[in-house]
Parts: structure tokens; sequence; C-alpha cells
């Protein structure tokens, strides 16, 4: 039995998005630059696939979604396009929380001068407006919270954020790459700026994502180029991929109001079975959280010997794919950043693991995963113990 869950990881390419981007390549494989009609041919997929991604998220302008690489190119555009706007290092705000395609490229900013302030999460991983509020300056101009976290799952209130930041003055970023096509985004109701997505979290190919930019927001390009993409990412589009993604977008929506209900009665079925098992315990928030995420993590991991890459490991023997958040780093193990900022300790920090489930997943899949959890976790634990006492007895 082959079981995937780790669909926030990457979703398998859906038929129909296979099935455009083969057309394109055979039929409309023209430069979407050129003037004849080869090149019009592949401009008219490129439009059609940004309106339908700008349908994803209520966005009322198609040439406000600016075609990238993937998400973390959405990203990096975001805050660099708008660190670049300033020949003097300002203040920008993130949370503690933030994927790595974020909190490395505002190190980056501090390098060369700018001042950060990433704000506190409790022990849901959820940061509190007040603090966003506090940590406002009069040289703040940009502000940055994921939407939904990826390890944990906990959604953030961004609506609420959304209206501090722009009370202030400031442009609000988010990224969404977690949450688009698993939460409804409406980003002429969210007080958002810029908003971060990526293709391939949504069942489209990978190596294509986008960026939201309200009308009216100025960025500097990464690229210096022929000005693709309103000038704001220059290169030749990959018209097959783009193609794709706008397939996997439009659907995406339409299937928004069946699948999400399925996917949180999955989610709460995963969390009451895995909370039976001694030794496990929920991470993120419970209420205000992505509808295929479960995470988890051990009291009591124990280095490489019980840690969560080591389920992931005996797991994937079992024929069953997911995550783990602590990270191998030259050879050794280092506990998971994100649980860290919320408070957990190093040793459990080690622990966590994500199950995330999408379109292929049943209730038996649920069912088995966490009879294979269980069995694993009562070895391993036993082993544990039985080398603990060894090493006491040699003592």
């Amino acid at each position: 039995m082959q079981i995937y869950l780790d669909y926030s990881a990457t979703t398998p390419t859906r038929k129909e998005a296979i099935a455009v981007m083969q057309t394109v390549l055979t039929q409309q494989w023209g430069n979407p630059s050129s003037l004849h009609e080869w090149g019009q041919r592949a401009a008219t997929v490129v439009e059609q696939a940004r309106v339908q991604v700008a349908g994803l998220i209520n966005a009322a302008d198609p040439a406000s979604i600016i075609f990238t690489s993937g998400g973390t190119e959405a990203n990096n555009l975001a805050i660099m396009g708008v660190a670049r706007l300033y020949a003097v290092p300002q203040h920008l705000i993130i949370s503690s929380v933030e994927h790595s395609a974020i909190s490395e490229t505002v190190r980056f900013l501090e390098m060369w001068g700018w001042e950060v302030t990433r704000l506190s999460v409790d022990i849901k991983g959820k940061v509190n407006p007040l603090d966003l509020k506090a940590a406002l300056r009069h040289n703040t101009v940009l502000v940055s919270v994921i939407y939904g976290q990826s390890e944990v799952g906990t959604v953030q209130p961004i609506k609420e954020l959304g209206k501090i930041v722009r009370s202030h003055g400031a442009l609000f970023h988010t990224d969404a790459v977690q949450a688009a096509g698993r939460l409804p985004i409406d980003v002429q109701q969210l007080p958002v700026d810029l908003v971060s997505l990526s293709s391939h979290k949504i069942y489209g190919p990978q190596g294509a994502g986008a960026l939201y930019v309200r009308p009216g927001v100025d960025l500097m390009p990464l690229l210096g180029g022929g000005g693709q993409e309103m000038g704001l990412r220059s290169g030749t589009q990959a018209v097959p991929i783009i193609a794709g993604f706008g397939v996997a977008a439009k659907l995406a929506a339409e299937e928004l109001p069946t699948e999400a209900p399925r996917l949180i009665e999955l989610r709460d079925r995963a969390f009451a079975q895995l909370s039976e098992i001694p030794g496990l315990i929920a991470t993120g928030d419970g209420c205000d959280r992505l509808p295929h995420h479960v995470s988890i993590c051990l009291q009591n991991a124990d280095g490489e010997k019980l840690s969560g890459k080591t389920l992931v490991r005996q797991l994937n023997l079992a024929g069953i794919g997911i995550s783990a958040g602590a990270a191998c780093h030259s050879g050794k193990l280092s506990p998971s950043p994100i649980l860290l900022a919320m408070g957990y300790s190093e040793k459990a920090a080690l622990g966590g693991i994500r199950i995330t489930l999408g379109h292929d997943t049943t209730e038996a899949d649920i069912d088995w995963t966490a009879m294979v959890l269980k069995q694993v976790l009562q070895r391993l634990t036993s082993e544990s113990l039985k080398q603990q006492l060894l090493q006491i007895r040699v003592k």
C-alpha cells in the first residue's frame, strides 16, 4: 500500500493541467512577446492563465498577477521589490514563523542595514495583533505575515493584521502559498497589497508561481531584461507551465466549496485517532487551521533515535509519505525553528511531524496511517528504553 500524505510539500499535477500543457507544447509554443501569429497564440495562453489565477483570489484586474518561477521567487519579489525602492535602509516586520523564503531574504536585508522586527507567536503559532501595532514605527515600510503556516497549519488573523498595517500606511504582504485553493481568499475584501502563490501546491506543475500586486503598489524588479510581466519579471514566460497553473487555479476555485469541508473531516478524524497515541501532542491552532493540515510532535524525542525524522523514515518503509519539521545539517539534527518560536523545548522541537491531506486521501488512508504510526512509535519507544537501560548498566 502506498499512501502519500505530504501535500503541503507538493501535489501531483492533475490530468487537466497536463493535458493543456501538452497542447501548448505542441501547438502554442511561440514566444509571447513576438508580434506574429505564433507569438500571439502563446500570449493568449498566458493571459488566459492570468485571468484564471486572478479568479482564485478574486483579483479584479488580471494584470495584478505577476507570474514567477514559484512561491519562493514571489516572496523574494515582494520583499526585495519593496526594499529596493529605498536608497536608505528602513524598517520591516515579519512573524517568527515565516517560511525560509521570507526569513532568509529578510536576513540578507539586515546585513545591508535594514532594521527587522520578528513578531513572537503564542503556543499555537499565532501572532497577536496588539504586538504588531506596538512594533510599527515611523519608518516601517513593509509587514509580511504568512497566511497559513506550512509546518503547523495555523492560520493567522490576516484581515485584522492587514487593517492595522493599512491604517499605519505601510504595505502588507502575505505568503498564501499553503492557503490558496484551500481557503477562500478575496483580495478585494482583504487589506493586503502583495500575495504570494504557488502552482504545485494546488495540483499544477512545479516551476510556476505568482505574486499579486495591488494596483497602485510600486515594486522594483529583481531581474533586468525585456520587461515582461508588467516590467516586474523579465524573461520569456514559461508558457506551458503557466497554462497548467491557470487550469489548476480555475479548478481549485471551483472545487473549494466541496473539497475544503471534506478535508476538514479527514483532518479532524486524523487528530482524533492520533490523540489516542501516548507520547504524541497536537501542534498549531486547533480552530484557525488549514483544512488539510495535521501536525503533531513527540513529547519525548531523543535525537536521531526517536525524532520526527525517524518517524518519517519508518513510515516511508511502510509505504506512507509524511514530513518532519526538524532539519539535518552536517549530520546533526537541528530542532524545528518554528516549534522553537512557538515555545517548545529543543527536545520537543526535534519530534515534530506533519501529515497533509489531498484529493486522493481517504478515511482508510487515515485509519491505516494512524495504526502504523502507533505500532512504529511503540517499537521505537521500546528500543529507546532498552538502549537507555543498557547504557546505565554499562556505566
